[in-house]
C-alpha cells in the first residue's frame, strides 16, 4: 500500500483545522436507540459552519501549501460540500481559487459556496457529474499551474476527514462497536480506517453509498478501482463515477463491510429526521442512518456512531425526496388509465374505482374525439400497501385499466 494515514498527522490536522472548524458533538438519538435497542449516536457534522465535514480535509489541504503555492491559487471539482470548504479556506487564507461544480449541483450549494468564498473564488459550472467536472478542473489546473485540491484522492485531506473519527473516540464514553460512514469518493471512508486502526481496532467501519452509486463496493468486488459507467447523481454528496486510487486501497484493506441503500430509503429518512427529530439533512447525511436497518441483530446492545456527513439541503428538493420516499414505501403508483370518452368517466372513477383513503396526486390527459377511450397518466397515492391489488383489480373490472408503469424504468424515468 503506497499510503496509510498515519496518526501522528492525524493529531497534527485536528490541530490545524482547530482554527476553523469547531468539534462537532456526538449526540445520542433517543428515537434510534429504542428502535434498535442499541445505544444510536450521531456524529453530528452537519452543524460545522459550512454544514458539513468536508472543512476539515479542504483547509488542513490548503493550509499546507508552500508560499509559492498559495500565489499561484488553488483549483477544485466538487458536488457541493468540499467546493463549500475550499471556499471558505481561501477567504480565510486570502487564496485565489477556482471551484468547478456539476452544472446539476442544488442552487443552494453554489449560492453558498459564493457566499464563502466572497471574492477570493470563482465558480465554473460544467458537467453533468462530479466525474465531469473534476476532469474540467484538472485539464484548467495543469494549463495555468495551480494547485489542485482533490475532494478524497489526497494524503492531506485524507488526514484532514480522519479528525471526525478522533474526535467520536475521545467523545464516546465507551467503545464505539460500530461506525457508519458514508462513501462518495471514500477520502472520510480512509481516514477513519487511519484512527480506528490505530486507536479502537475493534471498531467494526461499515461504509454505505446510495445503491445507485456503488463504485467503491464495485471496486472492491473487483478488487481493482471500478470506474462505473453510469449512476444515479441524486445522492450528489455520494454520487461519484469513480473512487480515488488511495482511498480504494485503504478501503478494500481496512473497512469491515461495505453497504448500500436504495435512494428512496435516503429519503424516507430524511423526512423522518425532519419531522421526528428537527434534524435537516442532506441526501449523503442520511445514508449512514438508512443503513441500520441492515445491521439490526449485529449492533442490538451496541455503541454504535453514524457520521452525519452534512445538511447542505436545497428546499426545492422536497417533493422529489417525498416522491422518491412514497415510492420506495410502494405508496405512490403510476398507471395508464383508459377514460371512456362520454361524459361522468372521471366522476365515476373517482367513485367507483378509487378507494376510500386512495388520493390522485398526477394528472395528464388529452382528449382525442377519434377514439372510444383515451389514455390518461394518472399518479396514485394510497395509504396502505395492501389497496394496491384491489384498486388494480377494479379497474380492471370496469375496463379503466391501461397499464401500470411502475415496473417499467424506460416510462418510469420520465415521471420522476
Amino acid at each position: 500500500m503506497s499510503y496509510f494515514p498515519n496518526i501522528e498527522d492525524i493529531r497534527k490536522a485536528a490541530t490545524t483545522i482547530s482554527a476553523v472548524a469547531d468539534i462537532t458533538p456526538l449526540l445520542e438519538s433517543i428515537r434510534y436507540s429504542k428502535l434498535f435497542n442499541a445505544t444510536i449516536l450521531l456524529k453530528r457534522e452537519d452543524l460545522h459552519r459550512v454544514r458539513s465535514y468536508k472543512i476539515r480535509g479542504a483547509f488542513n489541504k490548503i493550509n499546507s501549501l508552500s508560499d509559492s503555492e498559495r500565489k499561484k491559487g488553488v483549483v477544485c471539482a466538487s458536488a457541493g460540500n468540499h467546493a463549500q470548504g475550499v471556499a471558505f479556506a481561501c477567504n480565510h487564507l486570502g487564496i485565489k481559487g477556482t471551484i468547478y461544480m456539476p452544472s446539476v449541483t442544488p442552487k443552494q450549494k453554489v449560492e453558498q459556496t459564493e457566499m464563502f468564498g466572497g471574492d477570493w473564488v470563482t465558480i465554473v459550472l460544467v458537467g453533468d457529474t462530479f466525474d465531469d467536472s473534476s476532469k474540467a478542473a484538472i485539464q484548467f489546473c495543469e494549463e495555468h499551474q495551480k494547485v489542485f485540491v482533490h475532494p478524497f484522492n489526497d494524503p492531506k485531506t485524507i488526514e484532514g476527514q480522519a479528525t471526525v473519527g478522533l474526535e467520536a473516540i475521545h467523545q464516546s464514553k465507551t467503545e464505539i462497536d460500530y461506525i457508519f460512514v458514508a462513501i462518495g469518493g471514500g477520502g472520510l471512508a480512509a481516514g477513519l480506517c487511519g484512527v480506528f486502526k490505530a486507536l479502537s481496532p475493534n471498531t467494526k467501519i461499515i461504509g454505505v453509498e446510495p445503491a445507485g452509486a456503488p463504485s467503491m463496493k464495485t471496486s472492491i468486488e473487483n478488487g481493482v478501482n471500478t470506474e462505473l459507467t453510469q449512476i444515479d447523481k441524486f445522492v450528489d454528496g455520494a454520487a461519484v463515477q469513480r473512487v480515488g486510487d488511495l482511498t480504494f486501497e485503504i478501503c478494500k484493506e481496512y473497512l469491515d463491510a461495505v453497504i448500500t441503500v436504495p435512494e428512496g430509503k435516503v429519503c424516507q429518512t430524511i423526512l423522518d429526521l425532519y419531522n421526528r427529530d428537527a434534524i435537516v439533512v442532506e441526501p449523503a447525511g442520511a445514508l449512514t442512518i438508512a443503513a441500520l436497518d441492515q445491521y439490526v441483530k449485529q449492533i442490538e446492545g451496541k455503541n454504535v456512531v453514524c457520521v452525519v456527513s452534512g445538511s447542505n439541503n436545497d428546499i426545492t428538493r422536497t417533493a422529489e425526496i417525498k416522491e422518491r420516499a412514497l415510492l420506495f414505501a410502494n405508496l405512490k403508483h403510476y398507471f395508464i388509465v383508459r377514460f371512456p370518452q362520454r361524459p361522468g368517466a372521471l366522476k365515476e372513477f373517482v367513485a367507483e374505482i378509487l378507494g376510500p383513503t386512495d388520493d390522485i396526486t398526477h394528472f395528464e390527459y388529452s382528449k382525442k374525439s377519434s377514439k372510444e377511450n383515451a389514455p390518461a397518466v394518472v399518479g396514485i397515492e394510497l395509504k396502505y400497501t395492501e389497496d394496491l391489488e384491489p384498486l388494480i383489480t377494479r379497474m380492471k373490472e370496469n375496463n379503466f385499466f391501461g397499464d401500470y408503469l411502475n415496473n417499467k424504468p424506460d416510462l418510469f424515468q420520465y415521471l420522476v
